[in-house]
């Protein structure tokens, strides 16, 4: 992960529970996969209802990846190392902590297709929790904010107007990956996830056997915070009505490529609960071993083992949403894995101007697609970590949640879509859905737009909306639209009289028009932009 709460320290090795020179964790990879006790015929067996309902619904039948890893290759490799954390069956892998000599004989089994240090040291099974967890760095620390801020997150994605049609994400699991929950047992805003039982599961990877992931960090506590809070005045979040299933897979002393094993093995075990969405807040392009490092060749949606992960999440008809990275202002510039998967959702940032954030990664993947897919308010985004109150941080790890809740609430909407409908809609809600680029992608999505459609039919020309808030609710209108930087805006009442005339200017085109709009009595209007010659109009409800 590109690390928010990490600090590096010299000593870093104490922190780990190590117990014998050069016991490493390696991932074996096996050649086969021979079953005697499950088989696909009988899937019940494999995983819970929920997830053949998913299966049924995407049309997608199980195969040998739902199988799990062979018990008698399971029993051959426990007799030849110190520990086996666990299983990967859809990566057909054990995570083993073995020496030199162990691996050596490992190599030598004829079932092994190879084996891979993914880890220096190891967590023991017997540790009860973890260390005190680094703090956040300076640069990402919290600032105060007004309790009613979390109003413009919502407004730009159209959340308040998905609640007000009842859309909370109920009926929708959404599993989150991260690096822990500090306080999320103890903060008023998310009491309801518990007074409801609206927490399905828990399980920490990183720490064998734990299933305690209120601890260590408070990162995923604020991931969680953007979807699942619900205290009005202080912040309500888009999908607080879904059901959750949250996963420790990052580990905030070290950085290696096991955590990429402990993310996959984290969507196996989601994908069995029957979940439909994974937030993924993290992301990775180098660790404490640089001889794990990727290039910026590896970007191709095929080569890094967390990629591969959310790729198969996404085949097995989950939505995938993942953070792009915070990388803008670095030397790294692009996008970090899993982001550069296909089939998922990339998500970066905005300012509340509606600009790319300066550290909102960029694409395209190495193989030319477009990254990020879509982006959100991730400078200076409402979040809930502390106990006491909420507070605000800035990064897409705060961004790819908005997205999620947003798409839970669609999909509770309309439960017939498949992943990849539910995907077409929110790109074509976007608002650069016409032109996408690799900085923005296909813009900012609504809900409305996503859930209708192009159904705003004014004359003979079907019109995307590209106003926000719509509905408005105050003085401050946002415009996206046009291929200039300049335009005349018209305000028109539903008979015809213009109650506006305005001619509005923009420092950049991927900034909107932005207009504050005297006192106007609550109904139905046209707003119409021209730029020169071309007009667009579109309908504006104000409240």
């Amino acid at each position: 992960m590109v690390k928010i709460g990490r600090l590096v320290i010299l000593g870093v090795l104490l922190i780990l529970p190590l117990f014998a020179m050069a016991q490493d964790r390696y991932a074996v990879h096996y050649k086969y996969k021979p079953q005697s006790q499950y088989s696909l015929e009988v899937p019940g067996e494999l995983m819970l209802t929920k997830a053949l309902d998913r299966r049924i619904r995407e049309g997608i039948g199980l195969d040998s990846a739902d199988l799990p890893v062979s018990p008698k290759y399971i029993e051959q490799v426990s007799t030849l190392v110190e520990e086996v954390h666990y299983h990967s069956k859809w990566l057909n892998v054990s995570i083993v902590v073995a020496t030199e000599d162990q691996v050596q004989e490992l190599d030598a089994l004829p079932f092994v297709q190879r084996t891979e240090l993914v880890g220096r040291g190891y967590y023991s099974q017997e540790l009860d929790g973890k260390k005190e967890s680094p703090r956040i760095p300076a640069s990402f620390r919290l600032k105060s904010k007004k309790s009613d801020a979390y109003d413009f997150q919502n407004e730009i994605l159209g959340i308040p107007a998905m609640h007000e049609e009842g859309y909370i994400g109920a009926g929708i699991i959404i599993a989150v990956f991260d690096a822990g929950f500090s306080n999320t047992d103890k903060i008023s805003g998310m009491e309801h996830l518990f007074d409801q039982e609206r927490i399905i599961a828990t399980k920490d990877f990183v720490i064998q056997g734990s299933t305690d992931v209120f601890k260590a960090d408070g990162h995923g506590t604020a991931s969680l915070s953007v979807m699942a809070a619900n205290e009005p005045g202080k912040l309500v979040a888009g999908a607080y009505g879904a059901h959750y299933i949250l996963c420790i897979t990052e580990d905030v002393n070290s950085e290696y490529k096991i955590e990429e094993y402990n993310w996959v093995r984290a969507a196996e075990f989601s994908d069995s609960l029957g979940v439909d969405i994974i937030n993924s807040s993290l992301g990775y392009n180098r660790f404490d071993d640089p001889a794990m490092n990727y290039q910026l060749e590896d970007l191709d949606g095929k080569t890094a083992v967390i990629t591969q992960g959310a790729t198969m999440a996404a085949q097995k008809g989950i939505l995938v949403v993942s953070s792009a990275g915070n990388e803008g202002n670095g030397s790294w510039k692009t996008i970090t894995v899993p982001a550069d998967a296909e089939g998922i959702l990339a998500i970066g940032s905005v300012t509340n101007n509606l600009e790319k954030s300066g550290f909102s990664s960029t694409g395209p993947t190495a193989d030319g697609r477009i990254k990020p897919e879509l982006v959100a308010l991730g400078s200076g985004v409402t979040i809930w970590k502390q106990i006491e109150s909420p507070n605000s941080s800035s990064g897409t790890s705060f961004t790819s949640p908005q997205i999620a809740a947003l798409a839970a609430g669609l999909w509770q909407a309309r439960p017939d879509w498949t992943r990849q409908q539910l995907m077409d809609r929110l790109l074509a809600s976007g608002t650069l859905a016409d032109d996408p680029n690799t900085e923005l992608g296909y813009g900012i999505p609504n809900f409305k737009d996503a859930y209708y459609g192009e159904i705003l039919d004014i004359g003979q020309e079907k019109l995307k909306s590209y106003i926000y808030p719509n509905p408005l609710d105050g003085s401050e209108l946002f415009i996206y639209y046009g291929k200039e930087k300049e335009c005349d805006f018209r305000l028109i009442s539903p008979q015809g009289q213009v109650l506006a005339d305005h001619s509005l200017t923009r420092n950049s085109l991927q900034s909107p028009y932005q207009i504050r709009l005297k006192s106007t009595s609550p109904g139905l209007y046209i707003v119409e932009c021209r730029e020169q010659g071309d007009r667009k109009r579109f309908k504006l409800l104000l409240k």
